[in-house]
């Protein structure tokens, strides 16, 4: 805990104060929805309006957030409003009868009124619940999870795994789904938590669903709280982050659209101020609104460990990469190019290598398997290259993705070959799309060639895929374009061009089995779920296959 915590006390059946809640959940654990102050409240009666929320959970501890309204002035990145006590305690029921741990911290308007707490001594492979207090207030409740044990012998273990999340597209109904379940571990998302667009400037099928906050693309370190805030506002995202940690690492939109170290293709600098600046502020508004505890200051790469069933490294895809390439100049394969930096990939052998678990899971931004468009007739390959950001003449690369750095890929996929590190499986986002894949070490000979590791990539939350670009009812591009893709892409065994949803990764020793789920309509508030598809690999594979149930 650090030094701003007071110290966490061990405690016992000790009962909690019983405040009045300014803004009541609508049930016990529920997120509140965010809301001006009510109608004669008092000014300096703290609430509660973004949510609670937990993350990188450890055998021991857990990562605690919240953000504290002190008066009606402080909203996200105003910099008003006083400094405010945040007390927090952890309880392993409900109703908090039994308080096992419990502390402080201080909400400043230098943090935009945000708190962390990182609370240890908590015992392995267990739910807690817990909630935070301010001025009389309490937040609502919610529950989390520790990791199991580092030597414990784990037989199950159950993640959710979303990505591309945009306010305008849709609303995030398959975070309500995730919620429902009741049964995940944790859940991990893969990157493009926001976006940083201005209203109506990314891909929403002409219609804007929901118009964010700033309504202008954000530049500033106050425009980026504004956008956090308004997205720690949803109803379906406050209640994903009630019921279980999330894992995140950010992809480009955190930032701006195809970043890199130097800049972003959606900045231009000097009009819209220096990269460094706009960088340092959408770093620091993401640290202060994610419980994400950066191993390395300034990065998301880190490795969390769950019994000796998992490992999960995840990636900073955006720090350290060079800029990205124009197609077919050769220069893909420049090894003094690099998608991970040198001190990253390193790190990453080095645990892939000496991991003890069954599986070894990386958290990927960006799509590692290789991929060519093939024939795609012009109606198809427009949206398509679109999309991906290929030229719309139809070149067969993703520049943006690890095909644009493919020194980087070939020493990790050579790294796991040649140290016959087996099961390996990249989680990954960014492509609005879901695809099962097989990585292998030379796409251009398999399935002669071995294949290094496995590939499960889940489609967007709601930001456009193929038939919203086109424009056609769901489906259609699919039943056209995904042959095609498989055709020129053997190592690829599905991909769904169209849809919108999420996954439910379920690991045992013997499988990883993603199972894909999809929404019905991201345009409508109530949108139902329902099962797509199933992939696993089993141990010892380094292969996909179908199965035909979800767990």
């Amino acid at each position: 805990m650090t030094s701003r915590h007071r110290a966490s006390e061990r405690l016992n059946s000790l009962a909690p104060r019983r405040r009045t809640v300014v803004k009541a959940a609508a049930t016990a654990g529920a997120a509140l929805v965010a809301a001006p102050f009510p109608a004669g409240a008092a000014d300096e009666v703290p609430a509660f309006l973004h949510g609670v929320a937990s993350g990188d959970p450890l055998p021991d501890g857990i990562l605690l957030w919240t953000r504290v309204t002190p008066v009606a002035a402080a909203i996200p990145g105003s910099g008003l409003g006083p400094d405010t006590e945040v007390s927090w305690i952890v309880a392993t029921d409900k109703a908090f009868t039994n308080i096992v741990a419990k502390g402080s911290v201080t909400a400043t308007a230098a943090s935009d009124h945000t708190v962390k707490a990182d609370v240890r001594g908590l015992a392995p492979a267990t739910t807690y619940w817990f909630r935070f207090s301010a001025g009389g207030t309490d937040s609502p409740a919610a529950r989390t999870r520790t990791a199991p044990a580092a030597d414990a012998a784990v037989s199950n273990l159950r993640f959710g795994v979303v990505s591309c999340a945009n306010w305008e597209a849709g609303y995030f109904s398959p975070y309500r789904h995730l919620a429902a379940r009741g049964d995940l571990d944790a859940w991990l998302h893969l990157g493009d938590y926001i976006y940083e667009y201005g209203t109506g400037e990314y891909g929403t099928r002409d219609t804007v669903v929901r118009q964010h906050a700033p309504t202008h693309e954000i530049l500033t370190l106050a425009d980026y709280r504004v956008r956090h805030g308004k997205y720690k506002t949803d109803a379906d995202l406050q209640a994903l982050h009630a019921v279980a940690p999330v894992v995140a690492i950010w992809d480009d939109h955190e930032f701006a659209n195809d970043a890199w170290s130097g800049g972003a293709e959606n900045h231009t600098e000097g009009t819209e101020g220096t990269w460094a600046a706009r960088q340092a502020a959408a770093k620091q508004a993401y640290f202060e609104w994610m419980p994400v505890r950066p191993a390395i200051a300034g990065t998301t790469y880190r490795r969390l460990r769950f019994g000796k069933l998992v490992d999960l490294s995840l990636l900073d895809l955006r720090s350290f990469r060079s800029q990205q390439v124009s197609v077919g100049n050769g220069t893909v394969d420049d090894p003094d190019r690099t998608l991970t930096g040198r001190a990253q990939l390193d790190w990453l052998k080095a645990g892939l290598k000496s991991s003890d678990t069954t599986w070894r899971l990386v958290g990927n931004s960006v799509m590692i398997s290789p991929f060519a468009i093939g024939s795609l007739s012009a109606d198809l390959l427009k949206p398509l290259a679109k999309l991906l950001g290929l030229p719309q003449e139809g070149l067969a690369l993703n520049t943006d993705q690890w095909d644009g750095y493919t020194d980087d890929r070939r020493e990790l996929l050579a790294h796991l070959r040649a140290n016959a590190i087996r099961n390996t499986v990249f989680l990954t986002g960014d492509i609005h799309m879901a695809w099962a894949n097989d990585v292998p070490v030379d796409a251009g000979t398999y399935p002669l060639s071995a294949s290094a590791a496995t590939e499960f990539v889940v489609t967007s939350v709601t930001s456009d895929n193929l038939d919203d670009l086109v424009k056609v009812p769901e489906g259609t591009v699919s039943a056209l374009a995904a042959p095609v893709i498989k055709l020129a892409n053997r190592h690829v065994h599905w991909v769904d061009t169209d849809r919108h949803g999420y996954g439910v990764l379920d690991i045992t020793a013997d499988r990883a089995q993603m199972d894909y789920y999809v929404v019905s309509d991201k345009t409508k508030a109530n949108a139902t779920s329902s099962w797509a598809r199933s992939y696993r690999t089993k141990s010892g594979t380094q292969k996909v296959e179908r199965t035909y149930d979800p767990v």
